[in-house]
């Protein structure tokens, strides 16, 4: 979106404190003629809309903070207030009830981040005459290392698909790719064939807030995919098309939840003991990347972190490999 389309969406969208838009009725903390508090949802919208078109997130975040403002939408429409009638002890008392309701730290923390978003826009927007957020604090939360698989585990997990099936095939290669780039496994679904560049090894990767980034692939992936694309794929298209690299044995685009089903199951035939998501592979790249002498930055860039506080968290695990190292050999420890 350009500057000038920005802003004619700000200004169209915009509302001062005391204002009765006619072209929006339905904003949330303004207050029509008939002396009525409007809808909070509709305010919601305007905020979902605001990130997925200004701010450019991805479908899953904006998902993401649908869900968690729903509940806040749920709470603030039960007691019948708009926005501008809550105050910090209301707040206050809304996390309070999500803490009864089972809510760990971390997803109390992320229920607060999505709240200050939200009152961040409706301010900035002249929807509330103060974002009542800005002084509300997170709950402590601990910093939890991500979970890796050994090389043993990564290995038996990669011969796992049966090479003499179309599906064998393309799950060789997702499997591979997964390891060998780290991406996510909405990315990795949504890979173009134009996106793979077998000559030069090279993924062209679509991130988060439609960020793209560049991948160097081994061989290993490179071969499996190869492999794919020559006696696999148009197989299960079935005489079809499809712009995407991984389709389904209906030749439509691999979904996430079939991504995730396929890895679990090839977990279980790997006998590894741990539930197995494609952030634990995830995280597994990066780790094995960093116990080899790559550095942090290079590591940053291949995972699609926009801020290398979030990849430093592996040196702590790092960390832990070496101490555990050391106690186990060290004829003095």
């Amino acid at each position: 979106m350009s500057d000038r389309q920005s802003n004619r969406w700000r200004n169209e969208n915009s509302f001062s404190p005391n204002e009765v838009s006619s072209r929006h009725p339905y904003s949330v903390g303004i207050v029509n003629p008939s002396g009525a508090i409007t809808n909070i949802q509709a305010q919601l919208n305007q905020f979902l809309n605001y990130i997925r078109i200004e701010k450019g997130l991805s479908a899953n975040t904006v998902a993401s903070y649908r869900r968690d403002l729903m509940k806040f939408v749920e709470y603030a429409d039960s007691r019948k207030l708009a926005a501008q009638q809550f105050d910090r002890e209301t707040i206050r008392h809304f996390i309070r009830q999500l803490g009864d309701q089972g809510l760990q730290p971390r997803s109390l923390a992320r229920h607060i981040v999505s709240l200050r978003n939200f009152f961040r826009f409706l301010h900035q927007d002249g929807q509330v005459l103060t974002d009542i957020t800005a002084e509300i604090d997170s709950p402590q939360v601990g910093q939890s290392l991500p979970k890796s698989l050994s090389l043993e585990e990564v290995e038996a997990l990669l011969n796992q698909p049966d090479p003499s099936k179309p599906t064998g095939l393309r799950d060789k290669a997702m499997l591979e790719l997964l390891y060998a780039t780290g991406m996510r496994v909405s990315e990795i679904i949504s890979l173009r064939l134009e996106d793979f560049d077998r000559h030069m090894g090279i993924l062209r990767c679509l991130g988060k807030g439609s960020k793209e980034r560049l991948i160097p692939v081994g061989k290993s992936a490179l071969n499996a995919v190869e492999a794919y694309l020559r006696e696999g794929r148009s197989k299960l298209l079935k005489r079809g098309e499809s712009p995407y690299l991984f389709v389904n044995h209906r030749g439509s685009k691999l979904s996430r939840v079939g991504f995730w089903k396929i890895l679990s199951a090839y977990g279980r035939q790997a006998a590894i003991a741990a539930p197995l998501t494609p952030h634990v592979v995830r995280h597994s790249f990066a780790t094995h990347l960093l116990e080899r002498g790559a550095d942090l930055r290079s590591i940053q860039l291949m995972l699609g972190h926009s801020d290398i506080s979030t990849t430093q968290i592996y040196t702590h695990v790092l960390k832990d490999r070496l101490k555990q190292v050391y106690q186990t050999h060290h004829p003095r420890a």
